[in-house]
């Protein structure tokens, strides 16, 4: 046999071990087998081996959530042309180095990286290996992003969508495509332990006057105003902003309506929290005088809240001491910081009744010790875990 022959055989036999390969988008399986610098390689029992960031290793305080041996999944996102490794999770595309690589990339369908140099009209300009390039703004990344000029000097993977090679090339390129195929990879992790009653942790996407919009990795869910948290919330500004991390428990998940669409998922921050109201009687006990915020005026009587998610209520009749009041904002306007006596708890229904008159006589069949006996009846039903906080909040059809 000529040594050409024996070329040609192995290089047969190389490309028999190729083709049983994963393909970009399958999910795989394999074995941790070395953690580097700036990469880690997973074993996954075919000609080449996988390439990890560090990052998918970590957990939200960077700490190692793997050890070597440890199995993990995973899904390629594409190849590297010079080691010929498959790329995992986040990894995309290897660095261009002329205009024949960026074409074969293209053939092949890679991604490559490319650095952002100028906003245009209708997107960026990106160059890829000293070539020029378009990425239309509705292209590069998943949201609408109305300021494009920040992001001119960084660097990012593009999927080439468009290449017409000759004396001038030109490319149109897509960093959408890539991020909609890893938060696709994404939602399929999520969905897998998404289920009712689990505490996730996500990022807050935008807010809404009704509401904030959570990804909680690769899929959106979303928080109800009445779900941020006990106290009375007029936006949800108020308490979050775009970007903050925040943790929240899955109240419902609603299959999708039609093809296409995906599921809706309910969420919710206060269902995390202490309900106040189980130390409202240590706190507040008959004849205490307390101060508070006026934060609602009704015909019939002032909401006072006294702590965030305990509102007491000052009956107009207990508004105007000896004058006859016919609507509280006679006397008072919301904002304004008063002081007042607890005439009374009722645990079972949550009000707190009040009264501006810091001369009032107390009923006397209401005493602290009656209170705490029934706070004590209270207690043995106490929520202290998320799961019976949970199904509180769903009794009541939140």
């Amino acid at each position: 046999m000529s040594d050409t022959e024996s070329f040609e055989d192995l290089l047969k036999q190389f490309d028999q071990t190729r083709q049983g390969e994963p393909a970009i988008g399958d999910k795989v399986t394999g074995t941790l087998i070395a953690i580097g610098e700036e990469h880690a390689f997973v074993d996954l029992g075919v000609k080449s081996e996988g390439r990890l960031d560090l990052a998918s290793l970590k957990d939200a305080e960077g700490q190692f959530k793997y050890v070597l041996g440890d199995v993990i999944e995973s899904h390629v996102t594409g190849r590297d042309e010079e080691s010929g490794m498959l790329l995992l999770g986040s990894q995309h595309g290897h660095k261009a180095h002329g205009i024949d690589e960026v074409e074969r990339a293209y053939r092949q369908g890679l991604p490559v990286q490319g650095q952002v140099s100028a906003a245009v009209k209708g997107g960026v300009e990106v160059q890829i290996a000293g070539v020029r390039a378009f990425c239309p703004a509705s292209q590069f990344d998943i949201r609408f992003i109305d300021d494009l000029s920040e992001f001119i000097g960084q660097r990012f993977d593009f999927q080439i969508t468009k290449f017409e090679g000759g004396r001038r090339p030109n490319l149109v390129v897509s960093r959408r495509a890539l991020l909609e195929e890893a938060q696709r990879i994404k939602a399929e992790e999520t969905r897998a332990q998404l289920t009712q009653g689990a505490v996730l942790t996500g990022v807050v996407t935008s807010l809404k006057d009704y509401g904030a919009f959570v990804d909680i990795g690769g899929l959106e869910g979303m928080v109800h105003i009445s779900e941020l948290a006990f106290g009375h919330v007029k936006h949800p500004k108020d308490v979050l902003h775009v970007g903050q991390t925040v943790e929240v428990g899955v109240l419902r998940i609603e299959p999708p309506s039609d093809a296409g669409k995906r599921e809706k998922i309910a969420l919710s921050i206060r269902a995390l929290s202490r309900d106040p109201w189980l130390d409202a009687v240590e706190a507040f006990p008959t004849g205490v005088r307390v101060a508070g915020k006026v934060v609602r005026l009704q015909p019939f009587g002032a909401f006072i809240e006294l702590a965030p998610g305990i509102d007491g209520l000052v009956h107009i009749s207990e508004l105007g001491a000896e004058r006859r009041i016919n609507h509280p904002s006679e006397i008072l306007t919301e904002g304004d910081l008063v002081e007042a006596t607890v005439l009374g708890i009722d645990l079972e229904r949550r009000r707190i009744s009040l009264s501006l008159d810091e001369h009032r006589q107390i009923d006397s069949a209401v005493t602290p010790e009656s209170l705490s006996a029934a706070h004590a009846a209270e207690s043995e039903k106490t929520l202290g875990s998320f799961g019976e906080l949970l199904k509180e909040s769903l009794s009541k059809g939140r």
